[in-house]
């Protein structure tokens, strides 16, 4: 990918990135061990405002829980962003894990996921193809309907 290709394509699809929200609780939101970046689960937050609360299947749709999951990778591209200085050092997408609040009878979990490995894949092409586990869970921090992990290579 040629320097400043990621970026184009969020601005192509008008996604603006926030600068690095301060963790709520003992840890960082990323730790570099080179070539490999693990970034801490994040929660659909938008200027520190969650915006997709409860259980998926019971208080939000599936297609909620997707744009839920979109906002987590948005959040973690601010993320990329601020710890490399440019998304192109981004050579793939290894690893996500999915977390998804959801009602006991909700079983479309991946159908939720896709809606982070769908933006990983239109803003980094191949490169944004990945290994991922989507996981139902009783509850998530503040009641977040969704929390992604990833783990990332870079240059």
């Amino acid at each position: 990918m040629r320097h400043g290709q990621a970026e184009a394509k969020l601005k192509e699809l008008n996604i603006a990135l926030e600068a690095l929200p301060k963790p709520s609780g003992n840890y960082v939101p990323y730790t570099m061990a080179p070539p490999i970046m693990y970034l801490s689960g994040v929660t659909p937050k938008r200027e520190g405002v969650l915006q997709y609360k409860g259980k998926v299947g019971q208080d939000l749709t599936k297609e909620e829980g997707y744009k839920a999951a979109r906002q987590c990778i948005i959040n973690h591209l601010g993320t990329l962003k601020t710890a490399l200085g440019d998304l192109d050092r981004v050579v793939s997408i290894v690893k996500m894990e999915g977390f998804i609040q959801a009602a006991p009878d909700f079983y479309e979990l991946p159908s939720v996921l896709n809606g982070a490995s769908d933006l990983l894949v239109e803003v980094f092409g191949d490169k944004g193809v990945h290994a991922r586990s989507a996981i139902g869970v009783a509850s998530l921090p503040g009641g977040a309907a969704v929390e992604v992990e990833l783990i990332v290579r870079f240059e």
